[in-house]
């Protein structure tokens, strides 16, 4: 293992220019990928922000109990996808009305609004179907009059959110072929300029797992670097495109997103050097 690693620091010194070059297009392959990684969060994570504003909004018949709002708003939020039931009275939903439309405010002054029970729906219940569900059962109440909660919007929401996740998954998988594709070629560079090493070994009896050793080494530390590399520009990315749109909230990595990353590019410049090795071995 000593001298497999000694082998792989002399491959640096040997050429310096192509490891450089090794290097470079592993971080501007997973720089490539990372971009779009970015991208995908930031949308899934704009999409998820409209999705939380989700609600149902059941308004009540003129003279409903009290009793009568308590006991269904507790029966509400034991139901598995309601995160709160709110009860809106009367005078408080013309007190709302008031403070959102200011313009109206003399209009009001003789209103009477109905009260509401608005319910806010917990992550992974805000589909058509699980929306569907919950206001036919806010509709099997006797006290209740109408029932919104905007069906063709939560559907065109959730369509999004379908056509993301699998544009997103595919596009990702592509970037993530490029990459090991373009990292390979690159590799299979470093290994013939050493062909005539490779056969030296070979000729005094170097066993192929021997041979390869000092070049997965040498791919490794390569793809950590180009895998830190690439985080860098991401971040460099992140800030130049936070302060042009001037929108402070432009996510980022979590650390063990970005850790993950540079482990990423450890493997793929493993699998790389794993297979440009194996196939220069197989022709000679």
């Amino acid at each position: 293992m000593r001298l497999a690693l000694r082998e792989a620091m002399l491959g640096f010194r040997r050429a310096p220019l192509l490891s450089v070059l090794g290097i470079v297009t592993i971080a501007f392959s997973l720089f490539s990928v990372g971009v779009f990684a970015l991208v995908a969060l930031n949308v899934r994570d704009a999409i998820r922000a409209i999705e939380d504003r989700v609600e149902i909004r059941a308004y009540l018949t003129a003279g409903t109990e009290d009793d009568q709002v308590a006991i269904a708003v507790s029966d509400l939020e034991s139901q598995p996808g309601v995160a709160k039931a709110t009860y809106v009275s009367p005078d408080q939903a013309l007190e709302r009305a008031k403070k959102e439309f200011v313009a109206f405010g003399d209009e009001f002054e003789d209103a009477v609004l109905p009260g509401s029970i608005e319910l806010r729906l917990k992550e992974g219940f805000r589909d058509p179907q699980a929306v569907d569900k919950v206001a036919t059962l806010l509709k099997a109440y006797p006290f209740i009059d109408d029932v919104r909660y905007g069906r063709e919007w939560i559907e065109k929401i959730y369509r999004l959110r379908s056509v993301a996740a699998a544009v997103g998954g595919g596009l990702g998988v592509v970037f993530a072929l490029a990459a090991v594709i373009i990292i390979g070629a690159t590799i299979r560079m470093e290994v013939l300029a050493r062909a005539r090493e490779i056969k030296i070994m070979q000729l005094v009896g170097a066993t192929d797992g021997f041979i390869r050793s000092p070049f997965l080494i040498e791919g490794c530390l390569k793809g950590l670097a180009g895998g830190v590399l690439a985080l860098l520009l991401a971040y460099v990315a992140q800030v130049i495109v936070s302060g042009a749109l001037g929108y402070a909230d432009v996510r980022f990595f979590a650390p063990w997103q970005a850790l993950l990353g540079v482990v990423a590019g450890a493997v793929i410049g493993v699998l790389g050097s794993l297979m440009s090795v194996g196939r220069h071995l197989r022709q000679v």
